[in-house]
């Protein structure tokens, strides 16, 4: 067995260990709602982290990428190199807050 084929099963297989073990019906299957309360918690508060550093991050980048076409003064692949950063951003932050509604629609539907 090579070394990338290691990696690869070892990572398949602590995924499905973490997406079993931690699959809210077999936490409440145990009797331990406290611990499915605290991964809950833990999980919005990092979901709204990442909402709160995504807005200045998007801007920061789209930003960096206007000033690089602005200040390319004719070098093609400055101009290419900050349309890309600003497409990139924008579609970035669009994927996150996409996510964010997905959730959210989930949780609704759920409970």
């Amino acid at each position: 067995m090579t070394r990338k084929t290691f990696y690869m099963f070892f990572t398949a297989t602590f995924s499905l260990f973490f997406v079993f073990y931690f699959t809210p019906s077999v936490l409440g299957a145990w009797g331990d709602p406290e611990l499915v309360s605290k991964i809950n918690s833990a999980f919005e508060t990092i979901e709204g982290w990442l909402l709160t550093i995504a807005t200045p991050a998007a801007a920061v980048a789209v930003g960096t990428g206007v000033f690089m076409k602005k200040f390319s003064f004719g070098d093609e692949e400055k101009i290419r190199t900050g349309k890309k950063l600003i497409k990139g951003s924008l579609f970035s932050y669009a994927f996150i807050l996409a996510i964010d509604l997905i959730l959210s629609a989930i949780k609704s539907l759920i409970g």
